[in-house]
């Protein structure tokens, strides 16, 4: 149902009304999905049922969430690391409009193709911010697409604070690192590394050693979630590399 009132609405109505009326029209349509049994921690609404993605993935019907967004707020909360100036690389549009109203931080949104809601157009690997600038960086889902990664590493450790720290996750797989820089057609990089727009698969070993050579100490945090367990605010079993400039 979702699926099908989501593909009417794109069809009938302006990008530019559904992107200004987003927040109501999730909420006329999540009347029937309100309840008890989940909690989305994002927008703090109580639901019956999540809506499950294509991808297996799960959607808060009120404020459109996903599993990885709900973790990533939980955690910020928890290790009190909403503080001081954040650096946010292409941000989900509910994250986007919760932290940017936060007051007690300054929130730097930033998305370099126009794709997210951002305030500025940062290219990773020349990020336009003086040294030791945030307190927290969150880059997820980003490296994965950038041909000179490396660099972009430099960026973000330059940018950072000392005893500031960088929150990276990106698709993993098992083994050594994958990437063919002579794979430049989409059709080429969606059989390669599973999306048209990426240009390598990290292992996490990969990652975490690519960030260390860039001056980062890294704790990989793996959260595991059993798939017959229904977690109430339907979290994924999932990995992310805190990476910290010390």
């Amino acid at each position: 149902m979702y699926h099908l009132a989501k593909k009417i609405a794109k069809t009938i109505l302006p990008k530019s009304f559904l992107l200004n009326n987003e927040m109501l029209l999730r909420k006329l349509f999540s009347l029937k999905n309100r309840g008890n049994t989940y909690r989305c921690n994002v927008c703090d609404t109580g639901l019956k049922k999540f809506i499950q993605l294509d991808s297996g993935d799960h959607l808060c019907p009120v404020c459109g969430s996903r599993a990885r967004s709900r973790r990533l707020y939980h955690l910020l909360l928890e290790n009190q690391w909403l503080r001081g100036t954040i650096l946010h690389f292409s941000p989900p549009r509910i994250l986007y409009k919760k932290l940017k109203q936060l007051p007690e931080i300054t929130y730097f949104a930033t998305d370099y193709e126009n794709e997210f809601t951002a305030d500025y157009q940062y290219d990773i690997t020349a990020i336009d911010c003086e040294d030791n600038t945030f307190d927290t960086i969150i880059c997820y889902h980003v490296l994965e697409h950038i041909s000179e990664d490396l660099k972009a590493m430099s960026e973000l450790y330059r940018v950072l604070k000392p005893e500031g720290i960088c929150l990276i996750q990106t698709p993993f797989k098992e083994g050594a690192i994958y990437e063919d820089d002579t794979i430049k057609t989409e059709e080429g990089r969606l059989e390669a590394f599973g999306q048209k727009d990426h240009v390598r698969i990290y292992s996490i070993e990969s990652l975490q050693e690519r960030l260390e050579l860039s001056g980062f100490q890294v704790t990989v945090l793996q959260f595991t979630v059993a798939k017959d367990e229904n977690h109430p605010h339907a979290w994924h079993t999932e990995t992310i590399l805190q990476a910290t400039k010390y």
